[in-house]
């Protein structure tokens, strides 16, 4: 059970257990683990983990488990840096930040390419959890932050996507006929002055489809003296065009308050990679505490589309 802590300070209430998953859960060599996106299947809930090594780059873990809070690790990681090819020279500081959707039948994985040559979003499948096919390099360099759509919107593929200018960071919306080969992109949520989400937003979990229209979950990073701080907030788009907003919270939903979110390799950061809705419509959401473990937050669907705004 997800308990209430900080009851009036954040609306997602923490696992009691948290954090799920450290680096002392990790069966090999590892400096960190976080940014885990969840998988549902009929007898169990995978996290496809990102793990730093102590050599400093990332790549993806499995996670499993039988009731979505307790995960075993599997012993070797499940995919690693291409080592040769066309991804080869595009992965050489590692592959980040995994986002699953399940879109007609397939499990697709999101992911940030990462090299000197700058961030690109890489698209990859699999039927296994275990064994992973890419597919394409699907951004120009300077963008991160990519999540499919779960169904296509008027005939069209649909991703959420975070390229970077004059050091700030939007949410953008991508079309495609084919996965690949996308445009027609457009601002949705951008950053705002004043407010926790001023400097950079990007987004964190598979849009969820609701009758009031898709509830994003994202993260926003507000720029202080003292560094970044990254919390996580909701927003409300439209069903036929993502580009439009309905509405926003204007406060947080999560923040870093604990001391595994405040102080780790990167503090101050609650950075949500996925959501699951159990069938009584709690959802659980799981995030990364400073760049340093895995998380597990809740509440309801119904009360974050009520009380989140």
């Amino acid at each position: 059970m997800i308990r209430a802590r900080h009851q009036g300070l954040d609306l997602l209430h923490r696992w009691e257990g948290n954090p799920a998953i450290t680096t002392e859960d990790i069966p090999f060599r590892a400096n960190t683990v976080f940014n885990g996106t969840p998988i549902v299947t009929e007898d169990a809930v995978y996290l496809l983990l990102r793990v730093e090594g102590q050599h400093g780059y990332s790549f993806f873990a499995l996670a499993r488990s039988d009731d979505g809070l307790h995960f075993v690790v599997d012993d070797k990681p499940v995919m690693l840096p291409e080592k040769e090819g066309p991804f080869a020279a595009y992965e050489t500081k590692g592959i980040e930040d995994p986002r699953v959707t399940i879109l007609e039948g397939t499990c697709y994985v999101a992911y940030t390419a990462a090299s000197d040559r700058g961030p690109r979003i890489a698209l990859a499948k699999t039927d296994d959890y275990v064994n992973y096919e890419r597919i394409a390099l699907i951004s120009e360099p300077g963008n991160k932050d990519g999540i499919l759509f779960p169904r296509k919107i008027s005939g069209r593929y649909v991703r959420f996507d975070r390229p970077i200018g004059h050091d700030r960071g939007s949410i953008w919306v991508s079309y495609s006929l084919d996965l690949i080969n996308w445009g027609d992109s457009e601002v949705a949520i951008t950053p705002r002055g004043g407010y926790w989400d001023d400097y950079r937003v990007g987004a964190s979990v598979t849009p969820i489809e609701t009758e009031q229209g898709w509830l994003e979950i994202y993260h926003g990073v507000k720029m202080t003296s003292a560094g970044p701080i990254y919390r996580t907030g909701v927003v409300l788009l439209d069903l036929d065009d993502p580009s439009k907003v309905i509405k926003r919270g204007d406060q947080p939903i999560l923040s870093p308050r604990e001391e595994y979110e405040r102080i780790g390799d990167v503090g101050n950061v609650c950075f949500a990679s996925g959501a699951i809705i159990l069938d009584d419509g709690r959802v659980r959401i799981y995030y990364g505490a400073a760049d340093t473990s895995i998380c597990i937050a809740g509440s309801t669907l119904d009360q974050i589309l009520t009380e989140g705004f």
